[in-house]
């Protein structure tokens, strides 16, 4: 996100409309006024960009992110009814982020069968069913009603969902936004695993450069120690004795 220019257009260029301004332009592009309405898409494309951020960790091509999402800004004017009395931003924001959701969803390579969409129709429904009834629709009661295996219910229901960006806004306060990814742990990099991947580092500089060099090939490149004793120039039994010499020490000095 940090392009000036995006599908040619110039993003430090693009105007800034008030809203006095954006309110006598649809007024004008309403009415027929073609000039009116090209100075009311470029105006609005900021909303656009504003929107694109989102999918920045979900886009390989934000040209083409933008260009969905100016597609949505274009239906929005079509379809906006002045008598309606909300803002056209209010108005536009669902729509430009639905069609750019539409393009990565059609634009994924991940195709779902029509059996398991099937599934997944027939799940909503169920699950409409057991609401209306002051029901829980947990997993569990879908595929009760549905008399299908539970796992049958999760499947359909992932294979349709949209995925989410790690990056997607959940909170936003005073300028203080909180991220999805601020409320995934890490299970692979706890404290107490952080810990101890310091006193190994620790430990493995307190070895000779023949030791490391040895453990280097063992256990990061995966040789033999016969591959090593002839890559260093020393007997096998030289490797295989250097090398439990090592490791005791790094237990050694861990523990």
């Amino acid at each position: 996100m940090q392009k000036v220019e995006i599908c040619g257009v110039d993003t430090t260029g693009l105007p800034k409309l008030t809203a006095k301004e954006n309110e006598e332009l649809m007024f004008r592009l309403k009415s027929g006024d073609r000039l009116a309405r090209e100075k009311f898409i470029v105006g609005n494309m900021r909303l656009v960009l504003s929107l694109v951020k989102r999918f920045r960790a979900r886009a390989t091509v934000l040209d083409d992110v933008f260009q969905a999402g100016c597609v949505g800004l274009i239906k929005a004017i079509d379809h906006f009814d002045l008598s309606v009395g909300v803002k056209f931003s209010t108005y536009a924001v669902p729509m430009i982020l639905g069609e750019i959701k539409r393009y990565l969803r059609d634009g994924n390579s991940l195709r779902v069968s029509r059996s398991i969409r099937d599934t997944a129709y027939q799940v909503l429904k169920a699950r409409e069913r057991i609401e209306s009834r002051d029901e829980e629709a947990t997993i569990e009661r879908i595929a009760r009603e549905m008399q299908v295996a539970e796992r049958e219910v999760v499947y359909a229901l992932d294979a349709i969902s949209d995925p989410v960006s790690i990056y997607e806004p959940v909170y936003n306060k005073a300028g203080d936004t909180l991220l999805l990814m601020d409320q995934l742990s890490d299970e692979k990099n706890t404290d107490e695993i952080w810990t101890e991947r310091v006193a190994l580092s620790e430990a493995m500089g307190k070895l000779g450069d023949r030791e490391k060099r040895i453990l280097f090939l063992r256990y990061y490149e995966g040789k033999t120690q016969t591959e090593i004793s002839e890559e260093i120039g020393i007997s096998q039994a030289q490797v295989s004795r250097l090398e439990k010499t090592a490791l005791q020490n790094i237990r050694r000095n861990i523990s």
